[in-house]
């Protein structure tokens, strides 16, 4: 039976790939010559969680219920929860192969720690805790990895610094050896599916942007990291290419992202604008900038005077303080819809700060999901359409920030990837990748 290898570029980008890159990039060129290719479009919001899950299970996220890096818990304000593969009540596509019978390798793929039990091996991803917990299913795979390499490292030790030779050498060495714990499962475990994520291409767009990127507003024409992106994605091409080459040829290659990429404008902090149009209210000033969940354990929220809120990120997640929904309420339930109307058109209505109108995108999850679960943002907001993060600090001298809350980061993610496929058929929807592969099994069958 012909085997199907899916390979998970994080980030990667069209632009890039197709167009820019493309001369250079040999292994991925012939692919797309040979077989098809297409912009990938991601999941609201195009964010590593949810999107991976989404492609995987073939689930939007409100049916996931996963809604980025920070999901609220409960209708309290403090219980915040970073997701884990506990919270993914649907089977993945290696779950529901394992059910037909088929085993799969699964190496790095965002939301699998803890691991669960099916037909076949797989390593976690950035979301483990560290090497000495139980990241690989069974076991014993975590023993055979140390022998294999000296140092797994599950993500970049330290993105957002300005030490970028620190950066480029975590993420060369991470790279490398993911490669080579890939190419050793091939070759002797046993498998039907192979799916890798590689999150390197992600983390050397958010660290180097701003060198490759000759638009962006921080960009260096002397640079010593002008070529950095360029030369990562030949190195990349390069480690697929050896894959490729000890694969049985009739295999079926599937190569995606989770989204894309675009330089970072800067940031809107959020919650100082909600303060200054009386939307939040703090029992005292903060002392100095303090992100927002800080000051929600801390009990300096005024919840009685308080209508809204909002937690940070590459996408602004906007909480409504609703009577007898949320522990202290404000905002009658009736009055909800007017509400969201007028704080829409207050939102829409924010400027750069030259006074040039931002294009941004607001989502209401119930009109854009299937259904919804656990607790969505009231309000999802793009501004300039994801050139620029939202800012979830408060205390910040102005709205418009030009250095993240977070640390040093060039670039926010833009809402298509990448899908190239060594068949004439090739997915334009990342919830489309779930059932191109499972039909490739079916087929077969």
């Amino acid at each position: 039976m012909k085997k199907f290898v899916c390979l998970g570029l994080d980030c990667a980008d069209p632009k890039l790939i197709f167009e820019e890159f493309s001369n250079d990039l040999p292994n991925l060129s012939n692919l797309m010559k040979n077989g098809s290719y297409s912009p990938l479009k991601s999941t609201i919001p195009p964010i590593t969680v949810p999107a991976w899950m989404s492609m995987l299970t073939g689930k939007d996220p409100g049916e996931l219920g996963l809604y980025g890096f920070q999901n609220r818990l409960d209708r309290s304000y403090e219980n915040i929860l970073i997701p884990n593969a506990a919270m993914v009540k649907y089977d993945t596509i290696w779950q529901t192969l394992s059910k037909m019978g088929f085993s799969s390798l699964i190496i790095g793929v965002p939301l699998t720690y803890p691991p669960k039990p099916f037909k076949g091996n797989i390593i976690t991803s950035f979301f483990t805790p560290s090497v000495k917990s139980n990241y690989t299913f069974p076991k014993s795979l975590k023993y055979e990895i140390t022998s294999w390499v000296d140092r797994y490292l599950f993500d970049v030790e330290n993105l957002r610094t300005v030490d970028k030779k620190s950066v480029l050498r975590d993420v060369y060495e991470m790279t490398k050896n993911r490669f080579e714990i890939a190419y050793r499962l091939l070759r002797n475990k046993e498998w039907d599916f192979f799916m890798m994520v590689e999150m390197g291409t992600d983390r050397m767009h958010h660290a180097f942007w701003a060198h490759h990127d000759h638009t962006h507003s921080k960009h260096d024409p002397n640079s010593p990291f002008i070529d950095s992106i360029f030369k990562y994605y030949r190195y990349v091409d390069k480690k697929i290419g050896e894959l490729l080459e000890i694969l049985p040829k009739d295999t079926n290659v599937l190569i995606v992202s989770d989204h894309g990429v675009q330089k970072m404008k800067g940031g809107i902090a959020i919650n100082d604008w909600l303060m200054d149009h009386g939307l939040l209210t703090l029992k005292r000033k903060p002392k100095a900038i303090t992100r927002i969940e800080q000051l929600i354990t801390e009990e300096i929220i005024d919840w009685g005077k308080t209508s809204c809120w909002a937690f940070g990120g590459y996408y602004g997640k906007l909480f409504i303080n609703v009577k007898g929904r949320e522990t202290m309420g404000l905002i009658h339930p009736e009055e909800l819809k007017a509400f969201k109307d007028e704080l829409e058109k207050n939102i829409f209505d924010i400027k750069d700060e030259n006074g040039r109108t931002m294009d941004t995108k607001i989502y209401r999850p119930e009109a854009i999901y299937k259904k919804l679960r656990n607790i969505p943002p009231d309000l999802m907001i793009y501004f300039g359409n994801l050139s620029w993060r939202a800012i979830g600090t408060i205390g910040n001298d102005s709205i418009w920030i030009h250095e993240n809350d977070t640390g040093p980061d060039d670039a926010n993610h833009a809402q298509h990837g990448i899908a190239i496929s060594s068949s004439k058929h090739c997915p334009k929807n990342i919830t489309q990748v779930y059932d191109h592969i499972l039909n490739h099994f079916i087929s077969a069958q």
